[in-house]
């Protein structure tokens, strides 16, 4: 499957973004789908993850209450909204699908990536 991430950009703190994560190749139905993000310095860090059927998500202690994870498998793209956002937000941020479920939270479990997209959140 690949994986086309999108709707970064440069927002104030406080702001909202919406990105999205769009698939082609393969039915997104099949596959856990999880957002993770890179800044300079660090190790890219798990945001959240959703379930086959986006019944089941699971967040970041660092974005819990303000982000959202959903999927569309009719439209075989996944979102995650933003709120709230902080300067501490700023990250290039890629989305991930795995056909397991377990080690959710660890990069290594993720097979296919998207191309990430840049978040910038002034103070």
């Amino acid at each position: 499957v690949q994986l086309q991430a999108s709707g970064g950009g440069l927002v104030q703190a406080g702001g909202s973004l919406r990105l999205s994560c769009a698939a082609s190749g393969r039915t997104l139905s099949d596959y856990i789908l999880a957002w993770f993000r890179d800044t300079p310095g660090k190790e890219r860090e798990f945001v959240a993850v959703i379930n086959w059927s986006g019944s089941g998500t699971y967040y970041a202690d660092s974005v819990k209450g303000r982000f959202t994870i959903s999927r569309d498998n009719a439209k075989n793209t996944m979102y995650l909204q933003m709120n709230s956002l902080k300067p501490e937000d700023t990250a290039v941020y890629y989305c991930a699908a795995k056909s397991n479920y377990y080690n959710n939270y660890d990069r290594r479990q993720y097979t296919y990536w998207g191309q990430g997209t840049q978040v910038t959140v002034s103070s």
